[in-house]
């Protein structure tokens, strides 16, 4: 444990020790080439920025409004034939948006139910198992500037049923 340790704390000065050495043998002039991928970085920063601040409002304005909640006792029913706990549903879909949103509603999860209870460690699962798909695709594509998107929606939407059941059953099973 020691030596993952010791690893993590030197790997990333390490690694910009090998770029500006190769930056060097190369003879670039580094500073300069540092300052364009800062210039361009900032850029791609200010293109995304009105996506990434309609994405928060969005989150804020479901938690706020109690929309979630309400989401979730209507799916109780549903999700209960599953055996997936109705709390977490609203997790699921904050999940595809923001991953900050999706960690503080975890926090709440663990602060009700506590991170070693049964929806404690299904929340933790199901954080590692899906991706924030909204989030992704407007920065990405936004980037890229891809206007169609063909099925990256559909096959990410599957893809996040596909970690959700497998958290379920990853919890079923090995606990």
């Amino acid at each position: 444990m020691g030596f993952i340790v010791y690893i993590s704390n030197y790997i990333i000065p390490f690694l910009i020790f090998c770029i500006v050495g190769m930056g060097l043998l190369m003879k670039k002039n580094v500073y300069d080439d540092f300052v364009k991928g800062a210039k361009e970085g900032f850029h791609v920063v200010l293109d995304i920025l009105p996506t990434l601040i309609g994405l928060m409002v969005a989150i804020g304005i479901l938690r706020a409004s109690g929309a979630l909640e309400a989401l979730s006792s209507c799916l109780e029913g549903v999700v209960s034939q599953v055996n997936f706990p109705s709390e977490a549903v609203p997790l699921v879909i904050v999940k595809m948006f923001s991953s900050s949103a999706a960690t503080s509603l975890l926090l709440d999860i663990f602060k009700e139910f506590g991170p070693d209870s049964y929806i404690g460690r299904l929340s933790s699962i199901i954080m590692s198992c899906t991706e924030t798909i909204f989030y992704t695709m407007a920065v990405y594509f936004m980037t890229a500037k891809v206007k169609k998107t063909r099925y990256t929606l559909a096959g990410a939407l599957i893809a996040t049923i596909a970690g959700v059941i497998a958290s379920t059953f990853i919890m079923r099973w090995a606990f």
